[in-house]
């Protein structure tokens, strides 16, 4: 992910027409609440989070290296996911594998994962990260370090770690919904030169999914959630622009549930940047999607310090963070399971 893709704007700014929606209402219509919040009915999980296993799935990928397509450390992760997506009792994996073109000429070779669990229920939804790490840590003070390749245990590793924990959890209990986990790759390669015109050179692996992914009409799951740098230091979520816009109703499902899990102060109920990310390719095939990211860090105002360094290791990660996101897309799995 890439500080060109975020843009922290005032509401000042999208008033004066930059965004593509009136500020004065949207802003109005959060602070209230948005339209679905203050209606969200309390709801007790019966399932729990591990934050102890989510951080060993990190870690894990961590210890591979950093995971840039084409490399060793990448084609281990790859196998790592699927082999723990078996074990975990997944009805179907589908590895959707092939080439694409990055904007320095490199040809990558990806691999898309979708694992499905309970392919038979009537109704399911989409979970999504991604895996690959950026193979330049361009964000770094220091010149000489910038061709670096980062460990990426935020920015990659922290999504596909909480990702793989609810899929234990989904593989372990009857869930009377189904929930597809998509690990897409070749996400962070894109060019961060420049400021809005490099947008699809980020997300090739999404882009790629979005048109060939497996569903018919009548398969799409009702919604789908993106988790991106997800495991800060004192993460704070904001409500993200495009998802905001696009998907409004499931960011009100999802920070509803936070509030009513007592995590109002770490989803933080008012927007934050808006960025390009996987969210947008997925709600191109009619599922409308999110996007869960630190986009309004208190210190940089934009995305968290570690983004883009060699810092962006297990040091970096909060548990807390990463229980706090967890725990509440399983809360969301739950209620969605109980209608």
């Amino acid at each position: 992910m890439n500080y060109q893709r975020i843009r922290s704007i005032s509401f000042a700014i999208l008033c004066l027409g930059i965004a593509l929606g009136g500020c004065s209402s949207n802003k109005s219509d959060i602070k209230n609440g948005g339209e679905n919040m203050s209606d969200v009915v309390q709801f007790e999980s019966k399932l729990k989070f591990e934050t102890d296993s989510a951080m060993h799935f990190i870690r894990h990928q961590v210890e591979l290296g950093p995971r840039v397509p084409g490399t060793e450390a990448h084609r281990k992760c790859e196998e790592y996911i699927v082999r723990k997506m078996n074990i975990f009792g997944a009805d179907t994996i589908i590895e959707q594998k092939g080439t694409v073109t990055a904007f320095t000429g490199d040809i990558l070779p990806f691999n898309n994962i979708l694992a499905r669990f309970n392919t038979s229920a009537p109704r399911r939804i989409l979970l999504a990260a991604h895996y690959d790490t950026r193979p330049w840590a361009d964000n770094e003070t220091d010149e000489k370090h910038r061709k670096t390749p980062i460990l990426g245990a935020n920015d990659g590793g922290s999504g596909v770690g909480v990702l793989m924990e609810l899929a234990r959890i989904a593989g372990e209990n009857d869930l009377p919904i189904g929930v597809d986990f998509l690990f897409v790759d070749v996400e962070d390669y894109g060019n961060s030169d420049g400021w809005g015109n490099a947008d699809d050179t980020w997300c090739l692996g999404s882009q790629y999914w979005a048109q060939n992914h497996p569903y018919t009409i009548d398969e799409l799951p009702d919604f789908g959630i993106v988790l991106d740098m997800v495991g800060g230091t004192n993460a704070r979520f904001h409500r993200e622009y495009y998802s905001d816009k696009t998907a409004r109703s499931i960011v009100d499902k999802v920070w509803g549930a936070a509030k009513n899990i007592g995590l109002s102060e770490v989803f933080i109920n008012e927007l934050g940047g808006s960025i390009i990310d996987d969210h947008i390719q997925i709600n191109k095939t009619g599922i409308p999607c999110i996007d869960i990211v630190e986009c309004n860090n208190a210190v940089t105002r934009t995305f968290p310090p570690t983004w883009h360094t060699l810092h962006d290791n297990m040091a970096s990660i909060d548990s807390k963070s990463i229980k706090a996101v967890g725990t509440t897309v399983l809360n969301v799995i739950e209620k969605e399971a109980a209608k």
